[in-house]
């Protein structure tokens, strides 16, 4: 089997009543991982029910891409807005918050306002091993 993509799922906790604001926050940002090499699709997903937790979901054709990517100038301007919120735990042997497009442990998302609209995220990293697309 050949070099398959690596996908990047971070799972952002969002308090209650934030999650209009996060989207908000989220459309607004700079950057733009979709003129990365090597991205190849960028989800970001709300939950359907109860829950607080947002997925922002990326896959990329080799995890070499995805880690240009974290230490590129657009991954900088896209997530500058850190340091207005929480500052971020990163995880050991992490250069940057790991991250499609979320945030590194503890980060808040936010462009300004009135502080964070997430309060946690977590990364959560794959290899694909099987795809299978609509033709």
């Amino acid at each position: 089997m050949g070099s398959m993509s690596v996908v990047k799922i971070n799972a952002v906790d969002v308090p209650a009543g934030m999650g209009d604001e996060f989207l908000q926050r989220f459309a607004k940002r700079a950057g733009s991982v979709e003129d990365q090499p090597g991205f190849e699709e960028f989800l970001l997903l709300r939950p359907t029910d109860d829950s607080r937790r947002f997925f922002v979901f990326t896959r990329w054709e080799s995890e070499e891409a995805f880690q240009t990517w974290l230490s590129g100038d657009d991954f900088a301007k896209a997530h500058a807005h850190l340091a207005e919120d929480q500052r971020p735990e990163r995880p050991e042997g992490a250069a940057a918050p790991p991250t499609g497009h979320g945030h590194g442990q503890g980060g808040g998302h936010g462009h300004g306002g009135d502080g964070p609209v997430a309060v946690n995220a977590e990364l959560l990293a794959f290899e694909v091993m099987e795809r299978v697309t609509k033709a």
